[in-house]
This record gives structure tokens, C-alpha cells and sequence, in this order.
């Protein structure tokens, strides 16, 4: 039984640090996501993001660079992908300290 207890708190300490990496890459992203609004037939772009639970609209122009624009829309991506990924390994934490916090079989 001892080996499985290694293995499983080993594999606990891989998930804390996943975890931990995950969070990191996330607050590596830029807040927000870049959306275009058409108002009176002209393109404005403003910067979507949630402050202190509030959603806010900064103003960012009528025109805006291809990169700027690319670079939103890949941490976009890159949120919902490392979210999924800690959602993922926050559920695998909870089993796996569960499942050692169980009782041995006398």
C-alpha cells in the first residue's frame, strides 16, 4: 500500500506545479479581449475587461494594428486553453488528495 500512496502524493506535487504553471501562463496574457463595434456605419475597436466585477469598454480607436488585433485573439485562445487545462488539474488535485487522505485497510 506504501507504494501506491508514493506514487500517488508524487503525482499530487506534478499537479501542484501544473497548477501553479498554468496560473502563471494566465496572468501572462493580456487582460481583456479587443471587440469591434459599428456604430453609424464606422468601425470603432474598444478593450473589454472586467474590473472589481464591473465590465468596462476602453476606447482604442478606429484603427488598429494587425498585430494588435492578432495578439488578442491568440490570448483569447490561449485563455480558454489554459483554463480548461487548471479546471482540469484543479479537479485531479481534489481526487488525488482525497484519495489520500482515504482509509488503509487494516
Amino acid at each position: 500500500m506504501g507504494v501506491i500512496k508514493g506514487v500517488l502524493r508524487e503525482e499530487l506535487e506534478n499537479s501542484l506545479q501544473m497548477k501553479k504553471d498554468y496560473e502563471r501562463e494566465l496572468a501572462k496574457l493580456p487582460k481583456g479581449s479587443l471587440i469591434k463595434k459599428k456604430i453609424k456605419g464606422h468601425e470603432y475597436y474598444y478593450l473589454l475587461l472586467r474590473e472589481s466585477g464591473k465590465v468596462k469598454f476602453i476606447y482604442k480607436g478606429s484603427k488598429v494594428s494587425e498585430e494588435e488585433i492578432e495578439k488578442y485573439k491568440q490570448a483569447k485562445e490561449y485563455r480558454a486553453k489554459y483554463r480548461k487545462l487548471l479546471s482540469q488539474v484543479k479537479k485531479q488535485i481534489k481526487f488525488l488528495r482525497s484519495s489520500l487522505r482515504g482509509k488503509e485497510a487494516i
